[in-house]
């Protein structure tokens, strides 16, 4: 069509017989890895989505004013709240302990991610726009309150794609679910769909959907040579089409991830030592599966995918949270000793093990809820939420090593000392990656986009 760009795919319609197995096998073979802006710093990124909202004062963020000042009411304003149920100040109901050369103050909730503490770059002074789970969750994903925008994880598939043309570049370990928000956060906006997440789940019995082929390979090819030449129609009527060639890319990374998946989940391989270290051994159900997330997190990143997400199980006491199982309003002692459980061996597994295979450099852990949790009461034993300054740290490549970043006040309810929001995060994540967060855009609807908006920066003071 006269005007119209020349896909590459048109362009190997019109040159040979069409799309056919010959095409289709060389694109198989493709690199979908694009070139990094400058120098890398590491390759994947590992996100410990901590759904719900962890409280910072009872976590990295210890504030002995608390129970100084227990039962008092706040002496500076309080903002409203999520329910606006305010009490008195809450004490902890956990002790601290200083953990590695630097001494970082860990609660005894982690024990083993304190025992990591020489490893971790902790910010104590991380803020969010929202108060409530589903748009916090939007906006630590994609920087935005609401559905459309592309997830971190799609920038950076789009930006650098996979070194693993098997496999996607993005992966959503899902044993826990969807936080609350739903599926559009994992989604890729207006980015082409292929750099959507691909959920798996672990603990399925087919780990991702109609993974296991019910026809032969032979067969199998001549179905995707027919689509293929239906899609040369379409195109040969209707030009370069974005949809199209994000659906022919998409039928290319299926057919593939049908031998890498299952051999991906296969952990007989693996030492029963390593899987200790991981606490899949666990007699805590929750523990031993988030260890396996874990584990898979790792395998992904020997794999060269680009970004995986891991996510919290819901707690068998209270199911009706399994969008946000750390979101403790009532009962806080009960519910953040059981999410602690969870997650703390399997996390300092997972660096520890990173550390043996020489993989630690070349990745970075993003440990983060939504937002903390207020330094005052809800009810009589829960915790509010908290936007105004939580805590959540990094490890790995290119991030300083037994850190700490920014503060609260000495109540722990706003930021006060290097203020850090999610476009930050993200504008930095993009940099250790080898990517300029400013030229990473898309134009859409009339205007150039990215995922650290017009408001992110570097934080330099934090890079190794």
């Amino acid at each position: 069509m006269p005007g119209r760009p020349l896909s590459r795919r048109a362009m190997l319609a019109g040159a040979s017989t069409g799309f056919g197995l010959t095409a289709f096998a060389g694109l198989a073979a493709e690199s979908n890895g694009r070139k990094p802006h400058f120098a890398p710093k590491i390759k994947s990124v590992i996100f410990c989505f901590m759904s719900g909202g962890v409280s910072h004062v009872d976590s990295f963020d210890p504030k002995p004013r608390l129970t100084r000042d227990a039962g008092k009411p706040m002496p500076m304003p309080v903002k409203p709240t999520m329910f606006n149920d305010v009490k008195g100040i809450m004490p902890s109901p956990w002790n601290f302990k200083n953990y590695g050369q630097a001494g970082m103050a860990v609660s005894e909730l982690f024990p083993h991610i304190g025992g990591c503490a020489d490893d971790l770059c902790l910010i104590r002074s991380m803020t969010s726009t929202a108060n409530e789970h589903a748009q916090g969750n939007y906006i630590i994903h994609t920087g935005q309150p609401f559905l459309g925008f592309p997830n971190a994880g799609a920038w950076i598939n789009y930006g650098l794609g996979s070194e693993n043309q098997n496999l996607p570049g993005f992966v959503v370990l899902a044993s826990g679910g969807v936080p609350l928000g739903g599926i559009g956060m994992y989604g890729s906006g207006f980015l082409p769909a292929e750099h959507q997440a691909s959920l798996l789940y672990p603990e399925a019995p087919e780990a991702l959907s109609n993974i296991k082929p019910k026809e032969s390979d032979r067969e199998q090819l001549r179905r995707l040579a027919f689509v293929g030449a239906v899609d040369k129609q379409y195109a040969a009527r209707a030009g370069a089409d974005p949809q199209v060639e994000t659906a022919i890319r998409n039928y290319e990374t299926a057919y593939r991830m049908q031998t890498a998946v299952p051999e991906l989940m296969e952990l007989k391989g693996e030492t029963a030592a390593t899987k200790q270290l991981y606490g899949m051994n666990s007699a805590n159900p929750a523990t031993a599966a988030y260890g396996k997330q874990c584990l898979l997190a790792r395998r992904l990143v020997e794999r060269g995918v680009r970004f995986i997400e891991l996510t919290c199980l819901m707690r068998p006491a209270d199911p009706g949270q399994s969008g946000n199982p750390w979101d403790q309003h009532t009962v806080l002692k009960e519910g953040h000793t059981e999410m602690a459980l969870q997650v703390d061996q399997p996390i300092a597994g997972l660096i520890q093990d990173l550390k043996s295979r020489g993989l630690f450099d070349q990745t970075l852990i993003v440990w983060a809820g939504e937002f903390g949790r207020t330094p005052f009461a809800q009810g009589s034993n829960g915790r509010d939420h908290n936007p105004f300054g939580f805590s959540i740290w990094l490890a790995g490549g290119g991030v300083k090593r037994g850190f700490t970043y920014g503060a609260t006040d000495e109540f722990g309810y706003y930021a006060v000392e290097n203020k850090m929001t999610v476009y930050d995060l993200w504008a930095t994540v993009l940099h250790l990656l080898g990517v300029d967060h400013e030229r990473l855009t898309y134009r859409f609807s009339g205007r150039d986009y990215r995922l650290s908006d017009v408001h992110g920066r570097v934080v330099k003071d934090i890079l190794a």
